[in-house]
């Protein structure tokens, strides 16, 4: 066997006998050899978990013929072929015969090994090696140098990306609308048809003049068109406005030239929000984030977020600030400041008894006959603050929240029936003025609208005083529920029992009155059920006779009389679909009209559980800390008035305040707009740089 020594200090063996005079062959004979033996060596790098088997194959293919000498590299090294990060060891392999070079070459190539030319000499090495110093010192200064100049190229692009990102999306905007364009090779230019608002058109010509002013081109020629298509719709809106129409338009675009409901929801959206809503307090408190919203409005809107509820908030701030507003005023309304009243000007009401009669009694009863404990006058505004202290308090409200949102709610509907009208008359369909508009108008008057001048009349008409009749009592006063259901059902006498004080009717002549009324309201059921077929079906059979050229006459089908003006061809329609069209028509108002008037009360019952709501919360959580005495009731209190706080925001604010939004959206989309309008139309989306970007944005950012 052959000891092999080496020096380590030696970058691929080193010198090995210590003083750099003997060649590698010598040094590695041993002492008693006598004849010159040369030993080969090569030298490389190979991954670190690949040395184990690469020392066996070595071993097995050179049957022991070869030493192999290897050390693990600390640092990570970068892969040329993927460049990730790679840990390997540094190997020497020493040998002897031109064999066994070949064959450790290719162990080498197989497990891939990286393989560097390594002299003998212990001279050249050093040479080598300080050669190889020498170019990675001057390869890191190139490196270092290059990602300076890197970063200072990087960061001066920065600067300009924006702006060139900008410019790339106006161009791409601008071609693709230019690849709709047709071109015309006669008079080598390009023609495009565009819909334009009416107001722009002074505006687009100055833009068009100055482009062609500019560029030094043919002049640009803009004319009116006059086509069949429909147009689409556009609503010039502001901040203000904006909100409003979003909500319009998520239920359904307006077709041409349709009433636009927006104008009127402006008022009537945060007032029947109001009046679920009712409360000083929290209103205070809405009014108070939307107000802070528009005061901070350019700031906020600066600030670009993706967060969906902060964006949803921030778009709709002046429809929060309209809602805390009227939540206010109903508040006052109903004297409810966070389930307590506010006495602003004095109870109408006395209670004249002393200490000890209300301590032995647990409810006593206020007549409003007796002027020492009624003023005779109710409270300025708003209801009584002393019927927050009422045990009936719940009753009265029940009844009185119930009676206006009825009233409210039928005017409500009547508005919207209304409204239909302006639509009929610019579209001139006169046809469904007499077959729809005006026996729906004497179907809801009929039937609807004199149930509310029931319910005036019964507060005008009954109250309590000394000069009052008995038959006008409070007690005498007949229910309102019960009335217009026994008109429905024709139920009643004409005479009332002589003996009885009480009166079942309101007024003289009430029995025949209502089933006047019930009469009139059914015969308007077949009116819209029958009377537009029958004269489309009229209009038809005179098309038919007449001819339907343009030249020669026509009928108009709004009105189904002969028109000798030039009229587009008509198309016949098929009787047996207009008869299930209108048939499903009547039949919706009809029911729509009886669970309409009921959705409203929807009004009543969200009112009620607001303010019951805050009283639980008050009489629960605050109470507790008001009534606790002393040192410790006072950092009770500190800690219970930041949990009714947090509550109230919670629940009272937010969730409530989200139910009766979503609630007084259903009652605009459903209950009022289904009244008047169709919402069959498409949005007016014109060329807009602003919208261009504001999407590429958004793009962006959703892929970041």
């Amino acid at each position: 066997k052959t000891q092999v020594f080496f020096d380590e200090r030696d970058g691929c063996g080193g010198n090995l006998d210590g003083a750099g005079s003997a060649s590698l062959t010598q040094n590695l004979l041993p002492d008693e050899a006598k004849g010159p033996i040369q030993l080969g060596f090569v030298a490389g790098v190979i991954l670190r978990e690949r040395v184990a088997s690469f020392e066996r194959m070595l071993w097995r293919a050179c049957r022991g013929n070869v030493f192999l000498r290897q050390a693990q590299i600390e640092e990570p090294l970068e892969d040329p072929a993927t460049g990730e990060q790679v840990y390997k060891s540094v190997f020497i392999i020493f040998f002897q015969g031109e064999q066994l070079k070949l064959r450790v070459k290719k162990i080498c190539e197989g497990f891939r090994a990286t393989m560097y030319p390594c002299p003998e000499a212990p001279v050249d090495r050093r040479e080598m090696a300080m050669g190889v110093k020498t170019r990675l010192d001057d390869l890191s200064t190139v490196l270092s140098q290059t990602q300076d100049h890197r970063h200072r190229v990087l960061v001066s692009a920065a600067r300009n990306l924006r702006g060139w990102m900008l410019k790339v999306w106006k161009i791409k905007a601008i071609y693709h609308s230019l690849n709709m364009f047709n071109i015309d090779t006669i008079q080598n230019g390009l023609i495009a048809e565009c819909w334009i608002p009416v107001a722009d058109l002074e505006t687009v010509q100055l833009a068009l003049r100055r482009g062609t002013e500019k560029s030094g081109s043919l002049p640009a020629i803009l004319n009116r068109l006059s086509c069949v298509e429909a147009p689409p719709t556009f609503h010039r809106t502001n901040k203000f406005t904006k909100a409003f129409q979003a909500l319009i338009d998520s239920y359904g675009i307006a077709s041409y030239r349709e009433i636009n409901p927006a104008v009127f929801t402006i008022i009537t959206f945060p007032f029947l929000f109001a009046i679920m809503f009712g409360d000083l307090g929290h209103g205070l408190i809405m009014a108070l984030f939307g107000g802070w919203m528009v005061w901070k409005e350019k700031p906020l809107a600066a600030k670009k977020t993706d967060n969906e509820i902060w964006n949803i908030f921030f778009g709709g701030r002046y429809i929060i600030l309209l809602m805390g507003a009227f939540s206010m005023y109903t508040g006052i309304i109903y004297n409810d400041v966070f389930s307590k009243a506010l006495n602003l000007f004095g109870s109408s009401w006395h209670v004249p008894f002393d200490a000890e009669t209300i301590k032995n009694n647990n409810e006593i009863m206020l007549d409003p006959k007796s002027l020492d404990q009624y003023a005779g006058f109710p409270y300025p505004v708003g209801i009584d603050p002393i019927w927050q202290l009422a045990t009936n308090k719940i009753n009265f409200f029940n009844s009185y929240k119930m009676k206006i949102s009825i009233i409210f709610g039928i005017v409500h509907m009547m508005f919207g029936i209304t409204l239909s009208l302006w639509n009929h008359r610019f579209f001139s369909r006169r046809i469904n003025i007499f077959c729809e508009f005006i026996p729906q108008v004497i179907f809801m008057s009929c039937l609807f609208v004199y149930l509310v001048l029931l319910v005036i009349i019964k507060w005008v008409n009954y109250g309590a005083g000394e000069d009052v009749p008995t038959v006008l009592s409070p007690g005498c006063a007949p229910s309102i529920l019960i009335t217009f259901i026994d008109m429905i059902l024709m139920k009643g006498y004409a005479t009332t029992d002589p003996d009885d004080p009480c009166s079942p009717y309101m007024y003289d002549g009430q029995f025949y009155v209502q089933r006047i009324l019930l009469a009139i309201a059914l015969v308007c059921v077949p009116w819209m059920l029958i009377a537009k077929p029958y004269f489309m079906h009229r209009a038809n059979k005179q098309r038919a006779m007449i001819g339907t050229t343009g030249l020669e006459g026509g009928i108009d089908e709004s009105t189904g009389e002969t028109s000798t003006m030039p009229v587009q061809p008509a198309e016949d329609h098929d009787m047996s679909e207009v008869m299930i069209h209108q048939g499903i028509h009547t039949i919706e108002f009809v029911l729509g009209s009886v669970s309409h008037t009921a959705s409203y009360l929807r009004l009543w019952a969200l009112s009620l559980a607001h303010a019951q709501l805050s009283e639980v919360l008050w009489s629960m959580v605050l109470r507790i800390g008001l009534s606790t005495p002393g040192t410790t009731g006072g950092f009770a209190m500190y800690f219970i008035f930041a949990a009714w706080a947090s509550l109230t925001v919670a629940i009272l604010v937010l969730m409530e305040g989200l139910s009766a939004f979503l609630h007084t959206l259903r009652l605009h989309w459903v209950e009022f707009q289904s009244k008047f309008y169709e919402g069959a139309g498409y949005a007016f989306l014109p060329f807009s740089f602003e919208a261009i970007l504001e999407a590429n944005e958004n793009a962006v950012a959703e892929q970041k």
